[in-house]
């Protein structure tokens, strides 16, 4: 029955008694743990590149990390998935999206909620000439888009995929776009814009002919930022049709292999569209798990060096016949 009615997250701290401390706390004050990454630098077929963090204890199985918007591997939620996996027999290929590792990228675009490509070229290079049996592609929000995404646009990719775990996922980004509009979701917005518009003033200056600074100090929702930047650098026909082609929601029915999509009731983030109800009681595949509480991303046990996310996603790997541990 993958539209799972007994979510097991089911009791959050006492301190995080509403959805944006759930969701703001762990971002602001929770630490990244120590974990060696060893980078490696993939040259892409248009020119640019994208930086990629392995731990790798030559294992036969490999989990690939995504992560959400205006993240990074160095950001405390990755590196703690990284950490507690690799420590239970996983090769962890944590990667970021251009313009995330701390380096900006070459070419005026950078990346998008719906920019598959570049997650296929990872995976792509991940599995070639290597000996893993095995993989799983883990995502966080904009991650779990991409991840969910590029298995339903192509249902016969690499049969070594075994499916994917996502969490806190805009499954309808248009909806999650007017979700982000409302009054009291305002700081989330901001942070996000504020981010996205320090990177588009460098590429402005790197990119004068190509991406015009003028309109930034007008951009105040994302339709702004979509109109102006995205659309344009991304060959997009118009807004409508960026919502239309990057949502991960319509790819959602082809999935052919297990994926789990755990998004929170009090989820700050998410519309009503982004819990496919339908899709999971229709696609055997799609597992769809909503707890009453979590926040965005968030879903925290006190006084662990994890999340309940990773004890989720260690449980759910049993579906996928992938052993947790060796």
């Amino acid at each position: 029955m993958p539209l799972i009615d007994t979510p097991s997250y089911r009791s959050r701290p006492l301190l995080f008694f509403n959805r944006h401390i759930e969701t703001i706390f762990p971002s602001l004050f929770f630490k990244a743990v120590d974990i060696n990454y060893q980078r490696e630098r993939l040259e892409l077929a248009d020119g640019d590149f994208l930086d990629l963090d392995w731990v790798q204890n030559h294992n036969t199985k490999l989990m690939i990390i995504s992560h959400g918007l205006e993240g990074g591997t160095d950001r405390y939620y990755v590196k703690r998935t990284a950490n507690y996996f690799s420590q239970r027999g996983w090769d962890i290929l944590a990667w970021n999206c251009r313009s995330c590792s701390g380096e900006m990228n070459r070419l005026p675009c950078f990346y998008h909620h719906g920019a598959t490509h570049d997650l296929a070229d990872v995976v792509d290079h991940a599995l070639k000439n290597r000996t893993y049996q095995q993989a799983v592609l883990f995502g966080y929000s904009m991650g779990g888009s991409l991840s969910l995404k590029y298995l339903g646009e192509n249902p016969g990719r690499d049969s070594r995929i075994r499916g994917a775990v996502t969490f806190s996922v805009p499954c309808s980004l248009h909806d999650s776009a007017r979700q982000l509009e409302r009054r009291e979701n305002r700081i989330y917005k901001m942070k996000f814009l504020k981010k996205l518009l320090v990177k588009i003033r460098k590429k402005a200056l790197e990119h004068p002919d190509v991406i015009p600074v003028d309109p930034i100090e007008n951009i105040s929702s994302f339709d702004d930022f979509h109109r102006h930047y995205t659309v344009p650098l991304h060959g997009f026909e118009n807004i409508g049709d960026f919502y239309k082609k990057a949502t991960c929601d319509q790819f959602l029915p082809q999935i052919n292999r297990p994926v789990l999509i755990v998004n929170a009731q009090n989820d700050p983030m998410l519309g009503k569209k982004c819990y496919p109800r339908e899709v999971a009681s229709q696609n055997p595949n799609v597992y769809l798990e909503i707890p009453t509480k979590g926040g965005h991303t968030g879903f925290t046990l006190w006084g662990k060096d994890y999340s309940w996310m990773e004890l989720r996603a260690e449980a759910f790997l049993k579906i996928l016949d992938v052993p947790a541990s060796l």
